[in-house]
């Protein structure tokens, strides 16, 4: 039986959703799976009941965005767990050969997946940028670490993701992974990009309105959660400065300013190590 369960969060994606958890549930391992449903309102959740009644299932009474990977988490018992979305999936091999690097490297709490798009299984621009990074290969890591990630796309060692608190509530949804990334460093966990784990996503042709917004906000919020002071100074003002004549740029900080106060109240100081490769970055 593997060790590895996984987490599919969804929201008003009902075909995709099952499309997904066919190939999720044809997966050799036969690994438990649990559906995190983001208050859908196209029967997405009746749905996955009626097609696959071994999925666990979690009806969310709103759209808890990224965290609902956190409380899919909670759900399950494996020492590891993959996350997909309702247009990701894992190749065949691609868990045990992650339970292999965990197995071999304690100190590993993240993999970061390669990841293949589309039926043609195009190289996601991503993994050029996670195979080259700047930070390097420690010796007790299979491959090198990475400050960032697909979410779609990543194993995390169970206990820590849940130790270092998932995904945030700040945050919601969009940029999500960087927050996560450099919390697990902080708290001494390597994550580390590796080529041979591999992920498949499928994404939407269409767009997805008040994405760039979202991710510029989180981006925004990152910083101020976790940069020191004068980061923090130089990149708002930065912002404010666009703002002047760039709508976009008053959109991100009209969205990010009812969150800065919570955000500065959850602040955490980095480790000076975390620090330097944010900065090397």
């Amino acid at each position: 039986m593997t060790a590895t369960g996984i987490v599919l969060i969804t929201r008003n994606r009902r075909e995709r959703t099952l499309r997904t958890l066919g190939v999720l549930t044809a997966l050799p391992q036969r690994p438990p799976i649990v559906v995190v449903d983001n208050a859908s309102a196209d029967g997405t959740a009746d749905a996955v009941r009626r097609h696959h009644p071994d999925v666990r299932l979690v009806r969310g009474h709103r759209n808890h965005g990224a965290p609902a990977r956190t409380l899919g988490a909670r759900m399950l018992a494996t020492p590891y767990v993959a996350f997909s979305d309702d247009d990701s999936w894992w190749a065949p091999d691609a868990l045990p050969i992650a339970e292999g690097h965990f197995a071999r490297n304690p100190r590993l709490g993240l993999i970061a997946a390669r990841t293949l798009v589309g039926p043609e299984h195009t190289e996601d621009p991503l993994n050029r940028v996670l195979a080259t990074s700047p930070l390097g290969t420690a010796a007790d890591l299979p491959g090198p670490s990475v400050l960032g990630f697909l979410a779609c796309a990543s194993v995390v060692r169970r206990n820590a993701f849940l130790q270092t608190g998932g995904f945030s509530e700040i945050l919601h949804f969009g940029a999500e992974e960087t927050l996560l990334a450099i919390d697990l460093a902080a708290a001494g966990w390597g994550v580390a990009y590796c080529a041979d784990v591999v992920a498949h996503h499928h994404p939407d042709d269409g767009g997805r309105p008040g994405r760039a917004i979202r991710l510029r906000r989180n981006a925004l919020l990152t910083t101020w959660l976790r940069r020191p002071w004068p980061v923090v100074a130089a990149d708002t003002a930065a912002l404010a400065r666009a703002a002047r004549t760039d709508p976009g740029a008053r959109r991100v900080l009209a969205a990010a300013a009812p969150k800065l106060l919570t955000a500065v109240g959850n602040r955490r100081r980095l480790p000076g190590r975390v620090e330097n490769d944010l900065t090397l970055l």
